[in-house]
């Protein structure tokens, strides 16, 4: 048994890719699910629709792949993160939809505990803010808004997708979770390794519906042999923003890489070290391996290639996410639009939940060149934002080199941008898929499949490296316009 199958749950959709003994691919296979939006601010999934494309995808992609269950050596799982779901433990129905980690209702209770001065000790147990981003202000909700749960919560199980999927998965014989998924509930020490049973009351969490957390790279349970024919082992899982920094090969301390998906995640491999921010980035955990923890300092974007998405599907200005970097490179040079894409509010290192979005500098010569251009450079703007504020934590600014990944890398146009504005080269890898790589390598590597740490680093493979093009008297005018700009949205 050759091969690894890597599930990719994704914040729009689910994929499956089957990789050979050498890391490549043989089989993928994609499949959207829908978006729901209830109110202004609320997003949400149906668990059991991701479920389902989950398992379809799996099997179009063996099929592409011409390989069977009994060929695949193990399976990896690689989520959004953050997102909720509660479900029965009997049948496995969810409560609720699933509440995605770009709702904002905790909002309101978020400031509430902020008010009460809980937010240093979340932050120091965490290393999170608190913020409506992370699952434990949205589990609490669940457990409260929704008829009869907080009284039948001993039947409830929670999980984030990695979870609900592990126990569909094996049939309801493993409710589990790994480290690095655990550490973006807002409810697990991530210096002690375990659950917060201070943060869980302050929450109203019964302690007995969270999962057991596990190592990366671990024994997750067997598929249920209804799914695929014959039982597949479940080896490796990680949140997708972290699998990505696996399959970058991120594995030496200061060593950088940034995901431009739905949101853009930039982590910064800290070590051993859980470094605590002064610039309200968030410390979490990269990875744990044989029961080691190696710690990131993350900064979360909430909207990268969702502000592409809106072009298209609430502007209606594009046909296809594809055609922008052509529209960006006709756009006027005289215009200096400017889009701060805070449709959810606004991540690190700002922090501001009810902030919403807003574009300057618009004239009548404006359009949907101009919305292309500022939609792209919006994205590079704020992965400086991230940057500046993870070089000033590590005291001073040092020789960046960042390691891109998600569908918006494969934009040539943006990728300059972003070497440009933030002055330093950017590396984009020969395999596009890092989120999928890290979650198969850490299956395989488990299974005795793939080699080593060591070993998988040696195979990363440079396609084009990005170096900055742009004088630094339009860099600065530039990036001083963005800033003035970010000030303005968070003033109204």
């Amino acid at each position: 048994m050759t091969f690894v199958l890597a599930i990719d749950q994704g914040t729009t959709s689910s994929r499956a890719i089957v990789f050979d003994g050498k890391m490549q691919i043989v089989g993928l296979a994609q499949q959207e699910f829908a978006q729901h939006f209830p109110t202004s601010g609320w997003v949400e999934h149906d668990a059991e629709e991701i479920f389902d494309s989950v398992v379809a995808t799996c099997r179009v992609a063996m099929e592409k792949a011409g390989v069977t269950a009994d060929e695949i050596a193990a399976i990896g799982i690689t989520n959004q993160r953050e997102t909720t779901v509660v479900w029965n433990k009997e049948t496995g129905r969810p409560v609720h939809r699933a509440i995605v980690w770009q709702d904002r209702r905790t909002a309101e209770f978020c400031s509430e505990l902020k008010g009460l001065g809980h937010e240093a000790e979340i932050t120091a147990k965490t290393g999170l803010l608190l913020d409506p981003y992370f699952s434990g202000t949205k589990l609490r909700w669940i457990l409260k808004e929704v008829q009869g749960a907080k009284e039948r919560a001993g039947g409830l199980l929670f999980g984030t997708i990695d979870s609900y999927l592990i126990w569909r998965l094996t049939g309801g014989k493993v409710h589990a979770t790994d480290a690095t998924n655990a550490s973006r509930t807002m409810l697990y020490d991530i210096h002690n390794g375990a659950w917060s049973k201070e943060i869980c009351d302050l929450l109203e969490v019964p302690m007995a519906i969270l999962p057991d957390v596990r190592d990366c790279a671990d024994d997750y349970g067997e598929t249920d042999p209804t799914l695929f024919g014959t039982p597949i082992p479940i080896r490796g899982v990680a949140g997708d923003q972290q699998a990505a920094m696996i399959g970058q090969a991120c594995f030496t301390k200061g060593m950088m890489k940034s995901t431009y998906g739905t949101g853009c995640f930039a982590l910064l491999n800290t070590g051993t070290e859980a470094v605590v921010s002064q610039n309200r980035l968030l410390t979490t955990i990269a990875y744990r391996l044989d029961g080691e923890t190696t710690y990131a300092l993350e900064g979360a974007i909430f909207i990268a290639g969702a502000v592409v998405q809106w072009l298209r599907d609430g502007l209606g200005i594009i046909d296809d996410a594809s055609v922008t970097q052509g529209l960006a490179e006709q756009a006027d040079p005289g215009q200096s639009v400017i889009m701060v894409p805070a449709f959810t509010g606004f991540g690190a290192p700002y922090w501001a939940p009810e902030c919403r979005g807003a574009v300057f500098g618009l004239t009548r010569n404006s359009g949907p060149k101009e919305f292309a251009r500022a939609a792209l450079e919006s994205v590079g703007f704020q992965t400086r934002d991230l940057i500046e504020a993870m070089q000033a934590d590590m005291g001073g600014p040092g020789e960046t080199v960042l390691r891109v990944d998600g569908g918006m890398t494969a934009s040539d146009w943006t990728m300059q941008f972003l070497s440009d504005i933030l002055a330093a080269p950017v590396d984009r890898p020969a395999i596009l898929e890092s989120t999928a790589v890290g979650a198969a390598w850490l299956a395989g590597m488990q299974a005795g499949v793939y080699p080593d740490k060591d070993g998988f680093a040696e195979t990363w493979a440079l396609e084009r490296r990005f170096e900055p093009d742009m004088d630094e008297e339009t860099r600065s005018a530039r990036y001083a316009a963005w800033q003035r700009a970010v000030q303005a949205t968070l003033s109204v």
